[in-house]
């Protein structure tokens, strides 16, 4: 039985998918003004995690995670750079995709953008309206009102009556209450707009996902997830309007991931202290990046700290220094009547058992680490014992990697290094500068050769296509990257 700690009820619960044998997932995904930071590969981290482990255990698992590809943020970072919403979103998306890949992280069955669903947000705000929860103001705003639902707040524990100021945009013409929150912006000067009942303008942030969330995986979904800071307004909001159009809640289980942070600080775009994700995996293995995003339970809040990484790295070292030696063995002749051999065998079923309780990751890592530490010595004295230890330590790294993709994995070349590396990763950027080049986006092309670059890989366009050229380091040293 997998257990879940849900936001909603400050509890642990059983998962009981509302559709026996699927579990349905939406990710509220982020807002692509500026490039990704560590702190977004976290969730993305997470949840991938969570969706290859309900997968294992039997599940058919539909995940979503959205963009948000217009909103005020993208619209003030558009003009401080002088070009279009659309062009802004369109680089950071892919640029953020990118590094998903690089990281290992599945893409979700769907990215959704606010700008492809429209129509769906119009008609779940219109519903709004017809029901009595929303009114449309003599500008053409939208608001839903929050007084028609006596239970709102019961999310973040906060009841409207001793909210305190600043949480709401001030007073605007023609909104009842402070309290209320904009479903449908009028047009303003110079932002892109869409047509509505009410007039031009743009959706409200929170009500996209009740909308999408509903398109793409029906009228209520297993688990609702997100960072700890979208507790409120977003997902408060969500809920409030999701029951007035439904009748019910949107999600069974809200599940909302601690924040990354640089001394106690949350680090985010609008503090300006956030490392990009483009930075640090030119610096470092992604498998010791995205391990060490799991090293903390996902509740808790992650203090960032590159020392920190280097000790984390260094353990993981100690991991793939077995594998290089177990993961391609035979099974043994003969298995050894010793009690190791029963820990070993019985290692998948403890290891699943530490997910399945809140997708407790820290402890399915140490698992990992015990077992290694313990099986080394006996493949270290070889014989019957050594083979059988080496074989069944193998088995059960395959196994916990394809959940948490912790494992090194080698690039290979043929040849002296000349020829393009055989792995799914490189393949994918080149694949993905190809693209770029092929639609005159060069600021990508660029960020793609620099990347590979900083990896130790140089880019060399040829009449026969691009081709991979390992590169040494300054000092000489043959640079043998992992990803």
């Amino acid at each position: 039985m997998i257990r879940v700690y849900n936001t909603l009820t400050h509890n642990k619960e059983p998962l009981v998918p509302q559709i026996e044998g699927r579990v349905s997932v939406y990710v509220c995904g982020v807002t692509p003004y500026d490039q990704a930071h560590i702190g977004h590969a976290r969730p993305a981290v997470i949840w991938d995690v969570i969706k290859r482990h309900l997968e294992r255990r039997g599940y058919v698992v539909f995940h979503v995670q959205n963009f948000t590809d217009i909103d005020d943020k993208m619209i003030v970072r558009a003009r401080e750079r002088g070009e279009s919403v659309s062009a802004l979103a369109e680089r950071n998306m892919k640029r953020y995709l990118t590094e998903m890949r690089l990281l290992g992280v599945e893409p979700p069955h769907a990215y959704p953008r606010v700008t492809e669903n429209m129509k769906d947000i119009v008609r779940y705000i219109d519903d709004l309206i017809d029901k009595g929860f929303a009114y449309a103001t003599d500008t053409g705003d939208v608001y839903f009102d929050v007084s028609k639902k006596p239970d709102y707040g019961k999310l973040s524990r906060r009841s409207v009556a001793t909210e305190e100021t600043g949480h709401r945009a001030p007073e605007a013409a023609g909104k009842q209450s402070t309290e209320d929150f904009a479903l449908w912006k009028a047009q303003r000067p110079g932002e892109p707009v869409w047509l509505s009942p009410w007039g031009r303008g743009r959706p409200g942030w929170h009500i996209e996902c009740s909308a999408m969330s509903e398109q793409y995986l029906g009228p209520s979904i297993d688990l609702h997830g997100g960072g700890i800071d979208l507790v409120f307004p977003h997902h408060e909001n969500e809920i409030a309007q999701t029951e007035a159009h439904l009748g019910k809640v949107i999600s069974t289980i809200f599940v909302h991931n601690g924040l990354v942070t640089i001394a106690d600080v949350k680090m985010s775009k609008s503090q300006g202290n956030g490392i990009t994700l483009e930075s640090l995996l030119g610096r470092w293995d992604p498998a010791v990046l995205r391990t060490y995003l799991l090293s903390v339970h996902y509740r808790s809040p992650l203090a960032f700290d590159e020392g920190r990484l280097a000790e984390w790295q260094k353990a993981l070292e100690r991991v793939w220094a077995v594998q290089s030696r177990v993961l391609d063995l035979e099974p043994p002749s003969g298995w050894p009547h010793d009690p190791w051999v029963a820990e070993l065998l019985n290692f998948e079923e403890a290891f699943l058992q530490a997910l399945d309780d809140d997708f407790n990751t820290p402890k399915a890592l140490a698992l990992i680490f015990d077992m290694v530490r313990k099986a080394r010595p006996v493949i270290d004295q070889g014989g019957a014992e050594g083979e059988a230890a080496g074989y069944l330590t193998g088995k059960n790294l395959r196994l916990a990697d394809r959940i948490l993709g912790f494992l090194r994995h080698e690039l290979t070349s043929t040849g002296n290094n000349n020829e393009n590396a055989q792995t799914t990763v490189l393949t994918q950027l080149v694949e993905a500068r190809q693209r770029a080049r092929s639609e005159k986006d060069y600021d990508r092309a660029d960020m793609i050769r620099q990347a590979l670059g900083e990896i130790g890989w140089g880019l060399e366009d040829t009449p026969a296509g691009p081709r991979l050229v390992a590169q040494p380091r300054r000092d000489g040293e043959p640079l043998k990257p992992t990803l």
